[in-house]
């Protein structure tokens, strides 16, 4: 079975270096948002910068804007580097959710992942592939895309009969994204080979980092199911303005739905990371156009969720940019 013990390609030199380093100077090394190790021996995590740590690499007011260089192909990790038919089961952790939801997060979730599958903002995903040579910027029809049907959400597992731990750990998570493997009966690598498990943890109990370093990130772990694809989603709103609160005149709760549809689109064109598609600095397809100022509603079927633009390679005649639509 691959492991997950090590960085791949993308910022090897940095993140070897800062393994041993405090976290406060990892988040001051790189890219607002890309590859960081946050948790000794666990593979890297691809976070979500928070709106401070854009205006602070991009400037105020503009949010992010992408950098010129295009995503490119790391090669697959057991030859898996997106999701060709992607699947998102939602995990709503621990006794603390219960009678504890003041912002309705776990209704808007599952409302959102059920709309966002076919949409036309989900859609640049479809540009990128796996099954083609490391380096590949265009698939040109080569190899074998990701998807975006209809019906990306798979269903939801509320696990609250115990306590979460308080502020969890990466390890903890990890560990968490397997059981739910178990729970939805995704037992082997073939089964989870396009699948992302999101863990949503509840309001007060978000792991530690949350709103000053990261707004979320995902991940992936080993295990006896094969390698196992996993977002940390905290309760978005307890973050307030750091992750979206009124972000572009959204309202309160805009960040929720930003945020969450950041790392769906993340893991499905970068399943396992970082064997899908990075650009040279290790930032992905949400990464680039994080808290960027085109950030607006978007008519998902008959509801508006907000989402920021995600990067497109085929953009402004393959020099790529920010889509909303695709």
């Amino acid at each position: 079975m691959l492991r997950y013990n090590r960085v791949r390609r993308v910022l090897p030199t940095l993140l070897v270096l800062l393994v041993a380093a405090p976290l406060s100077l990892l988040y001051a090394e790189g890219p607002p948002g890309g590859l960081r190790i946050i948790e000794p021996g666990q593979p890297a995590v691809a976070i979500h910068a928070t709106i401070g740590a854009i205006e602070r690499a991009h400037g105020h007011g503009g949010g992010g804007g992408g950098s010129t260089n295009n995503l490119f192909y790391h090669g697959g990790i057991g030859g898996i580097g997106v999701e060709t038919a992607p699947k998102i089961y939602l995990v709503v952790w621990g006794s603390q959710w219960n009678n504890n939801d003041p912002s309705g997060e776990e209704s808007l979730l599952q409302s959102f992942y059920g709309a966002a599958g076919g949409s036309s903002w989900l859609n640049s995903v479809t540009q990128y592939c796996q099954g083609v040579g490391s380096g590949t910027l265009f698939c040109n029809n080569n190899g074998t895309p990701s998807s975006n049907p209809p019906g990306i959400f798979a269903g939801v597992w509320s696990d609250n009969g115990s306590a979460a731990p308080s502020h969890p750990s990466q390890s903890q998570l990890a560990a968490e994204a397997v059981n739910a493997a178990a729970h939805f009966g995704n037992t082997t690598s073939s089964s989870n080979a396009s699948v992302q498990y999101v863990i949503a943890t509840a309001h007060g109990n978000n792991p530690t980092g949350f709103g000053t370093q990261y707004c979320a990130w995902h991940s992936a772990t080993s295990s006896s199911y094969g390698n196992i694809a996993y977002t940390n989603l905290p309760y978005i709103t307890d973050a307030g303005a750091s992750c979206g609160a009124n972000f572009n005149g959204l309202g309160p709760d805009a960040g929720i739905t930003i945020v969450s549809g950041h790392e769906m689109a993340e893991t499905i064109t970068d399943q396992f990371p970082s064997g899908g598609w990075l650009d040279s600095q290790g930032e992905e397809n949400g990464d680039k156009c994080a808290w960027n100022s085109a950030t607006s509603s978007q008519l998902f079927g008959t509801t508006s969720f907000p989402v920021q633009p995600l990067w497109s390679n085929a953009a402004n005649s393959g020099a790529g940019g920010c889509v909303l639509s695709y």
